[in-house]
This record gives C-alpha cells, sequence and structure tokens, in this order.
C-alpha cells in the first residue's frame, strides 16, 4: 500500500473504543450496524495511508469488574472480560476485512487458533506493512482496564497520539448529559486534567500518556467522518497534551 500519511498530522495512531459502543441501541451484544460504521471509519483512515491500532473493550459482552455480582473471583472475572474483548475484535476484524482492509488480530492470551500472539515488532512491523492492528485481551493480566491496554500498546508501537472514541464530543468540565452548564474544552492540560479531576480515562492509563508525552485526543466517534477529520487535523473533540 502506498504511505500518503506525510500530508496527515499522525502517521501512526491507536484507536481505543470502548465495548459498549459496539452494543449501539441494543442492551447487550454487537449491533451489526454499529459495528459496520465504526469498520466504515477505521478502513476509511487506513486506505489514506495512516498506520492503525485498535483497542476495543469488552463490556458489551462482560466486564470483570462485575464478577463479584456473579460470585465469580476477580481475576477470574478479570480473565473472562480479556476474552469478551477477543470476540469484539474477531468481529471488527471479519468487518474491516469485507471492506478489504488487511488486519490482524494479536493477543495478550495466547489463542493460536484465533489470534497471533502479541509481539511488539511484529505488531510494527504490520502497521508498517498498511495492515489494521486490533490488540485484544487487554494486557493479558487482571487489574488492568483496557484503558491501560491502550496507553502501554500506544506507547509500545511509538503511536503519535491515542485517540479515544466515545459518545460525547470531547472532555466536559462535568458530565455535559447531567449538567446542561458543562463546558467543553477543545485543548486541555494533563495538569488541568488532574486538577480539575476530570474522567478522561482510568489514572494508569492517563498518568502513562502523560509520563511518555503521548497527546490523548477524546471525540465523538459515533458521528460519521470525525476519525478523519481528526486525523486532517482538524478541531475536533478535545486534544490533552502538556
Amino acid at each position: 500500500m502506498k504511505n500518503n500519511s506525510d500530508k496527515y498530522p499522525y502517521k501512526r495512531v491507536l484507536l481505543k473504543l470502548s465495548g459498549e459502543a459496539l452494543m449501539g441501541s441494543q442492551e447487550f451484544g454487537i449491533d451489526a450496524t454499529q459495528l459496520e460504521c465504526y469498520a466504515e471509519e477505521i478502513h476509511r483512515v487506513a486506505e489514506a495511508g495512516i498506520e492503525v491500532a485498535v483497542v476495543v473493550g469488552g463490556g458489551n459482552i462482560f466486564r470483570g469488574v462485575q464478577a463479584a455480582t456473579f460470585g465469580v473471583d476477580r481475576v477470574q472475572g478479570d480473565y473472562m472480560g480479556m476474552l469478551a474483548t477477543v470476540i469484539n475484535g474477531m468481529a471488527l476484524q471479519s468487518a474491516l476485512e469485507k471492506m478489504g482492509s488487511y488486519t490482524r488480530l494479536l493477543s495478550g492470551i495466547q489463542m493460536e487458533q484465533v489470534c497471533e500472539p502479541y509481539i511488539r515488532r511484529r505488531a510494527v512491523r504490520h502497521l508498517e506493512k498498511g495492515r489494521v492492528v486490533i490488540f485484544a485481551a487487554g494486557l493479558g493480566s487482571p487489574y488492568f482496564t483496557t484503558d491501560s491496554a491502550a496507553s502501554l500498546r500506544a506507547i509500545e508501537i511509538d503511536a503519535d497520539v491515542v485517540l479515544k472514541g466515545t459518545r460525547v464530543d470531547g472532555v466536559y468540565s462535568a458530565d455535559p448529559e447531567k449538567d446542561p452548564n458543562a463546558v467543553r474544552y477543545s485543548n486541555i492540560s494533563f495538569h488541568e486534567v488532574y486538577q480539575q479531576n476530570l474522567n478522561v480515562m482510568d489514572m494508569t492509563a492517563f498518568t502513562l500518556c502523560r509520563e511518555n508525552g503521548l497527546p490523548i485526543i477524546v471525540f465523538d466517534m459515533n458521528k460519521p467522518g470525525n476519525l478523519m477529520k481528526v486525523l486532517c487535523g482538524e478541531e475536533v473533540g478535545t486534544l490533552i497534551q502538556e
């Protein structure tokens, strides 16, 4: 694939999607229409020559923190949640390949019949060849969220930015769904996010990005075309950096 990424501000990106986002209007599981919409957005970016890695959560199927509700040990529950992310990764991989994207699914837990084991150099090489790389099973260890997995994988592959695709159009001074007076930030520093105790990512993930100088962009992934707009340098969502 010809790399045309020189005309874009970011050459290599990591996109973090929540598992809940894949539910669409459903109460659980994967909504086919929503999955296709996300795949179209990612495919378009990959076709433009931008190297794309993706981390998808598993909350639409199972969340480790819910384990106690079922009488399941937290560690066991976290592994169950990791397997849920593999299911979502497989679904996204299939949707992307139907559109003509070349993909690789890499897992933090070995399951060779389904996906490749995560090896940093292999992941980077896949990206260099224009393949969309999907990271599944988190970090392969309990007590770490998929936000943390996204931050660490982004650092490991030397991504230029972490893109957090959500259902809101950026970072607000308060929850915009509860407070009509909440103010949206177009730019904000890591320090200000700490100071104002704003909910962007879990603290481990957020601190990893800050300590490694990795900017984060929070944007509305559900609005068609937004992902490409972000990567074209348009002022979409909220940019968090030092």
